[in-house]
């Protein structure tokens, strides 16, 4: 089916942009409505600079225990898990480091301020104390960890909108959000093409962007982690917002992005931010894990792992 059959929407969300792709165009409309209910309830729950928000309730509690909805508790929920699967380089209890670093308000205003630095850099390390009874619907968060859930609280509200998507439409759906991608029901004849970007940042646009590689995807999800993408300078300095959690600083990475497919969205995003945090020792963890990933140096050279396809020859055909 050609891409001009699809329905497409692009809107911006969650400080990033959020692409709707349906294979059926009549029902555009009804998907539309349930990807916005989706990242208005994410937003909702787990933004971190809203100060009405279940995160920040959680966190101004002093460390006392604060009743949450499910999603929260599910979102939550899963950061832990990251955390555990990546011994704690995918760290939800960064959200402190993020802001001594100027990431305090959402990145385009906090991009705009370019003085110096006043507070020490924050280790993470603390996702162990906090605690989640899912079953009572409380979390406790302790005293003084502010938490952030920026990058798998996108993911799973692209897996949660795209399986509720095929679910009420009956149609094959792919829901990018800033990167993120979850695809769910039946695929086109010749699959979801996907571009890989190897240098976006924060004003790319979809339109503006030049794909490194295009492949093609028909279940689970995809997901690429840059530190290119939310970049700022503060005091003459350059970071990004991918926290070494032992540092409390911007991973010091050899790869400028990484890209991985996985059978979530959820489980994608883990991997290409911990691919970040773990520099040269990712290759052989992907490897271990049969993860397919896309890992970009920067000076652009290019590390595929676990059977990412190689780019065919130019006048092949393929």
């Amino acid at each position: 089916m050609p891409a001009t059959c699809y329905g497409t929407h692009t809107s911006e969300a969650l400080g990033t942009f959020a692409t709707l792709l349906v294979k059926d165009p009549t029902a555009l409309e009804d998907a539309r409505g349930l990807l916005d209910a989706e990242l208005a309830a994410i937003d909702a729950a787990c933004s971190r600079f809203r100060p009405e928000s279940e995160l920040r309730r959680a966190c101004a509690a002093g460390g006392r225990p604060v009743a949450v909805s499910p999603l929260f508790a599910e979102a939550l929920s899963v950061a832990l898990t990251a955390a555990r699967l990546t011994d704690g380089d995918v760290d939800p209890t960064c959200g402190q480091a993020l802001a001594n670093l100027g990431y305090d308000l959402d990145f385009g205003s906090a991009r705009r301020d370019t003085g110096v630095l006043t507070h020490p850099p924050v280790p993470g390390g603390r996702w162990r104390e906090i605690e989640l009874d899912a079953g009572r619907g409380e979390v406790t968060v302790p005293d003084g960890v502010l938490v952030d859930l920026g990058a798998t609280a996108k993911a799973l509200a692209a897996d949660r909108a795209a399986a509720k998507i095929a679910a009420s439409t009956g149609c094959g759906v792919l829901v990018n959000l800033g990167g993120d991608i979850s695809v769910a029901g039946g695929p086109p004849a010749e699959g979801w093409l996907v571009g890989v970007a190897d240098d976006a940042n924060f004003d790319t646009t979809t339109a503006s962007v030049a794909a490194g590689q295009v492949v093609t995807i028909r279940d689970g999800g995809l997901a690429t982690s840059s530190v290119l993408g939310r970049a700022w300078q503060r005091g003459g300095v350059w970071l990004h917002h991918i926290i070494d959690p032992r540092t409390g600083e911007p991973a010091r990475s050899c790869w400028r992005t990484a890209t991985v497919a996985a059978a979530t969205c959820v489980d994608a995003n883990v991997a290409s931010t911990a691919a970040i945090v773990r520099g040269e020792q990712t290759v052989g963890w992907l490897r271990g894990l049969r993860l397919p990933a896309r890992l970009v140096r920067r000076d652009g050279s290019v590390v595929r792992v676990a059977g990412w396809p190689g780019v065919a020859p130019r006048g092949s055909g393929a």
